[in-house]
């Protein structure tokens, strides 16, 4: 299999003035024809203004738009942006030019702020933001609010995971095009409900599972898909931990700037407690905190935080974006006598849980079979994925890959384009810039909903089956479960009247 091949599959836009944007562009649908989504009048017409606009900032060299200032306002895509914390900071940095955030959201107020008026880490980072669109942004603590109040073509959404597909729903029946971070949903049920409400309006929806868009990942992703290890038999990935039912927490008193109810959203309305929410601020333990990203209320932990990405690596490799396993076994006979180092700085020691089954499984290896083919298994000890071949071995994380033995390797990747994912603040910079070159082209991303959708359910059948403690066999035709209604009730979740799915 030549190089060059794999070159070529692996290839995607990743910034302004390549040939593949402008070839893109020379298919846009004509003003008249009319597609599912499309709005009249007012809307219309500044739609069909900003794909103009778009597309031309798309086909001239990226030097000629660095600065948002070469771009009139009217010209630039009205951004929201929901969600300010550590992931919602640094996207707005790395947003393209053409970018225009303004208005913020984040139910703590303090968070907006410090968007605003970024100190330690982020001053630099978010220095341009500050000193330009940050002093105009709007600010709002609910993102229903926003999308009422602001004219806005587009919104970035990085709130926590149990609110990103009521956040994206509301944002695609808005009209609105979205990024939305990954993982893309709490339960499997809801993302389903989302590509419906997506494709009804015609919406471009880019999930951030950011290793599509490294070429390093894609050119190893290809390697494997190809052949070039043969044929596989099996995968392994890092046993991700689980998520947790949170303690009774005592109540503590709620900031002044903090509306409480609104964090909790679809999730149950407890009693406010730091440890509940707040991420990556203080240790306990000498563990900086997970907060939200810990409790199941919220989230699926690290295996749909960290596994979004690497599980969806293993689902490109394997070409398996449009389908998933059909067999999950859980193996609690296999679950270390003590917790793994690898994550010993992202989960707490045992003690936190309410349940002690759920402290122990939440660290259960896992295996999973795709129908007749390779069998992937959720490995404790490893910290990257392995992939068994006829041939060999390929070795991926972030941005990097290797193989055993070294000779079989396809040609390594133009360092240009490794180095967009290297150095602080460096976040997601061609993976926004695709969303953005869809949002002129009305082409597919690279992280596509279905894409997102599938690979994140991988993660939330790991977790399920470890919930259950049992073997399931699951049908991704259909996104059920074969003749097992005690595990069909787990693909959704109650959810708040207040803050139900809309459309």
């Amino acid at each position: 299999m030549a190089g060059r091949d794999l070159q070529r599959d692996a290839r995607i836009v990743l910034g302004p003035g390549r040939q593949p944007v402008r070839s893109g562009l020379e298919r846009l649908r004509p003003d008249h024809e009319a597609g599912a989504g499309e709005v009249t009048g007012a809307l219309a017409t500044r739609r069909r203004f900003l794909t103009r606009s778009l597309a031309a900032a798309v086909t001239v060299c990226g030097a000629a738009i660095r600065s948002s200032s070469a771009l009139p306002p009217s010209a630039r895509l009205r951004v929201g942006v929901i969600g300010c914390g550590f992931r919602g900071k640094y996207l707005i940095a790395n947003l393209p030019p053409i970018a225009h955030v303004v208005a913020l959201c984040d139910c703590d107020r303090r968070r907006m702020a410090v968007t605003r008026q970024p100190q330690g880490d982020f001053a630099e980072v978010l220095a341009d933001f500050a000193a330009g669109d940050g002093r105009g942004v709007a600010e709002f603590q609910d993102y229903r609010r926003m999308l009422d109040a602001v004219r806005l073509d587009a919104v970035l959404i990085a709130a926590p995971d149990h609110h990103h597909v009521g956040m994206a729903m509301a944002a695609c029946l808005a009209g609105l095009d979205v990024y939305v971070e990954k993982p893309l949903s709490l339960t499997i049920a809801e993302g389903r409900r989302l590509i419906d409400v997506a494709n009804r309006t015609g919406r471009v929806v880019q999930v951030g599972s950011q290793q599509r868009s490294m070429e390093v990942n894609r050119v190893g992703c290809a390697f494997v898909r190809h052949g070039g290890l043969g044929k596989i038999t099996l995968v392994e990935a890092p046993n991700y931990p689980g998520p947790l039912t949170p303690p009774n927490f005592p109540a503590e008193p709620v900031p002044a700037e903090l509306d409480w109810n609104l964090f909790c959203g679809p999730a149950p309305l407890t009693p406010h407690h730091r440890q509940r929410w707040v991420k990556d601020e203080f240790k306990i333990d000498g563990l900086l905190w997970r907060g939200w990203d810990l409790w199941r209320d919220y989230a699926g932990h690290m295996l749909t935080n960290w596994g979004a990405h690497s599980l969806d690596m293993v689902q490109f490799a394997l070409g398996q974006d449009a389908t998933g396993p059909t067999e999950i076994r859980p193996w609690p006979e296999r679950i270390p006598s003590e917790m793994d180092a690898v994550w010993s700085d992202k989960t707490p020691p045992s003690g936190y849980a309410a349940d002690p089954r759920e402290d122990r499984m939440r660290f259960c290896p896992v295996e999973m079979r795709y129908g007749d083919g390779p069998v992937l298994r959720l490995t404790p000890g490893i910290k990257e994925l392995v992939f068994h071949g006829e041939r060999g071995r390929l070795f991926m994380s972030r941005n990097k890959f290797r193989t055993e033995p070294a000779e079989i390797a396809p040609p390594p990747v133009d360092p240009e384009q490794v180095a967009p994912w290297n150095g602080v603040g460096n976040v997601a910079r061609p993976h926004l810039q695709n969303w953005i070159d869809c949002l002129a082209t009305r082409g597919r991303p690279v992280a596509p909903l279905e894409v997102g959708h599938r690979s994140v359910t991988v993660c939330h059948l790991g977790n399920l089956a470890r919930e259950l403690g049992r073997p399931l066999r699951w049908n991704p035709v259909t996104e059920r479960f074969v003749n097992d209604p005690a595990a069909d009730a787990l693909l959704d979740r109650p959810r708040r009247r207040e803050f139900e799915l809309p459309g």
